[in-house]
C-alpha cells in the first residue's frame, strides 16, 4: 500500500495549508513518533515539523510565502508516515491575507506582503476558555473595537475572578483539585495531569479562535508560559516544558496571525531560570519555519531585549514616555503591553481612569512606542475583560479608536521621535539630573543655520512632512512652530479626549506663534502643505 496524504483544500499565499496522514496509534504517538516534511521550491527548502492530532491522524502544516509550485516529502521513524511526497500549486493571496507581521524600519511593523501594521493591542488572557457564548461575544466586541492584537494565554489562568474551570484541558486529567482562589497564584491545589500526552481537542479549539481572530484582522499574541497556575502547568519538568513548546509550535507556526510571547511576567515563575528562557527562545527560533515575532513579557525586572532572537520589546511599565529610551537601547520596536488597566478593582494596577489610560497611549505614541489597552471593571458575574473578554464598557476605547484613525492618516513609515526637541534630549540623557544645558541651547547638529525655536513637548513624525506634539497634563495657550525653515505647514489642534481635530492655521512657518485655548490633553499636528 502506498502511503498518502490528504490536503485540506487548494493552497493560497499566506493561508495555512494542511496535510493529514494516517499513522500508528499504539504507545504514545505524541512522544514516540517523529514526523517532518520538507517543502521545496527551486533551490529553497523549508523544513516543517508534523504533530499527532489523535485518532491515528497526523498533520503537517505549511504557510506558503510565494506562489507557484512547491513539492514536499515526509520523513518519519514510523514507516506509514515516511516518504510521502507530492506537489502543491500555491495561488494568489485571498483578500485580507497579508502574511505574518514582521519588524519594519527597525522600530515599526509591517505584514509580510508590505502592508502597514499598526500595533494597538488589548489583553483578555483566557477569553478563549469561556465557552462558546462568551467567546462569540468577545469576537463581536473585537470586530467593532480598534484593536489589532490581543494578548491571550495558551494555558488557563488562576487568579481572582478566574475560578471557573475550562471545558477542556491541554493534558489528560488524572485528578481534579480545588478551583478556589486562595491568594496564592502558583501553589499546589491538588490537580494531576498526564504531562506526557496532549488533548488535541483543547488545541483544536485554540486554533479555531485564532482563525476567528484572523477573520476580523486581529493578531493573536500567544502567551506560552505564565505563573498564574493551580493545575501544575507552571511546574512541569524541563523535558515536559520543551515537549509542550515544540508541540505548540508544530501546531501553530503555520497560522499567519500568531505572535510568540514566551511568558506573561516571566520573572514571577520562580521555578524557571534565565537558562530556561534562553533555551525556549532558541527552540522557537529553530522550530518555527515561518519566523513569527517573539518576545518575553516582564513583571518587575525587564528581560534583556538585546537578545538577538527576540524581535521586539514587550514590556510592563506605566511610564510610557520611556518608549524612546527602550527603542534606542535595544534598537527594536517597543510594545508597552501592560501599562495598568482602566477599571475599579482593588489591585493598584487595575483601577486607573479611562482618561489616564488614553494619556498613556498618547505619551507612548509620541515617544515612538506602541501601547496595549486593558479593562478591569468589576461586575457581579466577574466577567472582567482583562481575563474573560465579553463586552467593553470603559471610556478609553473610543478615544483609542480616534488615535488609530490619526495614525492611519499619518506617515506610512510610522512615527519616530524628533531628536531635536528638548524633551528628547533630556530623556535620552537620563532626565534632568543628567541633562547638560550647554548641549540643550547649542544648535542641534545639522540645524546650525536655523533660527532658534524651542519645543519642550514630546514630538514624533517624519522629517519635513509631519510633526505630532502631545502636551499631556500641560495646557499651553501658544506654541511656536518647530518646523524646518522655508517649508509651510497646516496646523491642527487635537483634543484627545473630546476627539476633535480643529485647523487653527495654514501656511505656518518656522517660529510662527500659534494660539489656541489652553486645555490639558491636547496635541498639535503640523502637516506639510
Amino acid at each position: 500500500m502506498t502511503n498518502s496524504a490528504t490536503a485540506n483544500g487548494a493552497a493560497t499565499l499566506w493561508a495555512t495549508f494542511e496535510l493529514t496522514l494516517s499513522g500508528p496509534m499504539e504507545g504514545n504517538p505524541f512522544r514516540d513518533v517523529e514526523l517532518r516534511a520538507s517543502f521545496r521550491q527551486g533551490d529553497r527548502q523549508v523544513p516543517v515539523t508534523g504533530f499527532y492530532d489523535g485518532g491515528g491522524n497526523y498533520k503537517i502544516r505549511f504557510l506558503p510565502d510565494t506562489t507557484g509550485s512547491w513539492s514536499y516529502v515526509t520523513s518519519s521513524n514510523a514507516p506509514a508516515l515516511d516518504g510521502i511526497n507530492g506537489t502543491i500549486e500555491v495561488g494568489p493571496a485571498k483578500p485580507g491575507h497579508h502574511g505574518p507581521v514582521r519588524v519594519s524600519n527597525r522600530h515599526h511593523f509591517r505584514h509580510a506582503d508590505g502592508t502597514r501594521y499598526i500595533n494597538i493591542g488589548t489583553t483578555a488572557y483566557v477569553w478563549n476558555l469561556q465557552g462558546d457564548a462568551l467567546e462569540e461575544q468577545t469576537l463581536a466586541t473585537l470586530a467593532e473595537a480598534p484593536f489589532t492584537k490581543i494578548r491571550m494565554c495558551v494555558f488557563p489562568k488562576h487568579y481572582r475572578y478566574n475560578e471557573v474551570e475550562p471545558e477542556l484541558y491541554p493534558f489528560p486529567l488524572i485528578k481534579q483539585g480545588s478551583s478556589e482562589w486562595g491568594g496564592s497564584f502558583n501553589g499546589d491545589y491538588g490537580w494531576e495531569f498526564d504531562f506526557d500526552r496532549f488533548e488535541p481537542a483543547y488545541f483544536r479549539h485554540l486554533e479555531k479562535r485564532i482563525n476567528d481572530l484572523a477573520a476580523i484582522g486581529v493578531e493573536a499574541d500567544l502567551i506560552i508560559f505564565h505563573p498564574y497556575d493551580r493545575w501544575g502547568f507552571a511546574r512541569m519538568s524541563p523535558e515536559q516544558d520543551d515537549t509542550y513548546l515544540r508541540y505548540l509550535i508544530a501546531r501553530l507556526a503555520a497560522f499567519p496571525n500568531v505572535w510568540w510571547s514566551m511568558a506573561n511576567e516571566y520573572d514571577f515563575m520562580f521555578t524557571k531560570t534565565l537558562d530556561d528562557w534562553n533555551r525556549w527562545i532558541d527552540i522557537v527560533a529553530e522550530a518555527d519555519p515561518h519566523g513569527h515575532l517573539v518576545s518575553v513579557h516582564n513583571g518587575f525586572a525587564p528581560f534583556d531585549y538585546s537578545h538577538p532572537k527576540l524581535t521586539h520589546v514587550s514590556i510592563q511599565r506605566p511610564y510610557t514616555e520611556r518608549s524612546m529610551i527602550w527603542r534606542e537601547q535595544f534598537n527594536k520596536p517597543v510594545s508597552l503591553d501592560e501599562v495598568c488597566y482602566e477599571g475599579d478593582i482593588a489591585e493598584a494596577w487595575g483601577n486607573i481612569s479611562g482618561r489616564e489610560l488614553v494619556h498613556r497611549f498618547w505619551k507612548g505614541t509620541v515617544n515612538g512606542g506602541y501601547v496595549t489597552h486593558g479593562e478591569t471593571y468589576y461586575n457581579d458575574s466577574e466577567t472582567l475583560w482583562w481575563a474573560k473578554g465579553g463586552k467593553l464598557i470603559g471610556d478609553s476605547v473610543s478615544r483609542i479608536a480616534f488615535l488609530r484613525r490619526i495614525l492611519e492618516a499619518g506617515p506610512d513609515e510610522g512615527l519616530d521621535p524628533v531628536p531635536s526637541t528638548g524633551h528628547y534630549q533630556i530623556e535620552i540623557a537620563g532626565g534632568l539630573d543628567h541633562a547638560d544645558l550647554r548641549k540643550l541651547i547649542a544648535p542641534f547638529p545639522g540645524q546650525e543655520g536655523w533660527s532658534r525655536v524651542g519645543m519642550h513637548f514630546a514630538t514624533a513624525g517624519q522629517p519635513h512632512r509631519y510633526y505630532l506634539s502631545y502636551f499631556g497634563e500641560n495646557q499651553p495657550g501658544e506654541v511656536a512652530a518647530n518646523v524646518p525653515p522655508d517649508e509651510r505647514y497646516t496646523a491642527t489642534l487635537i483634543d484627545t479626549w473630546e476627539m476633535t481635530e480643529t485647523e487653527i492655521a495654514r501656511d505656518v512657518e518656522r517660529g510662527q506663534l500659534l494660539h489656541f485655548k489652553p486645555k490639558p490633553y491636547q496635541a498639535l499636528l503640523l502637516r506639510r502643505a
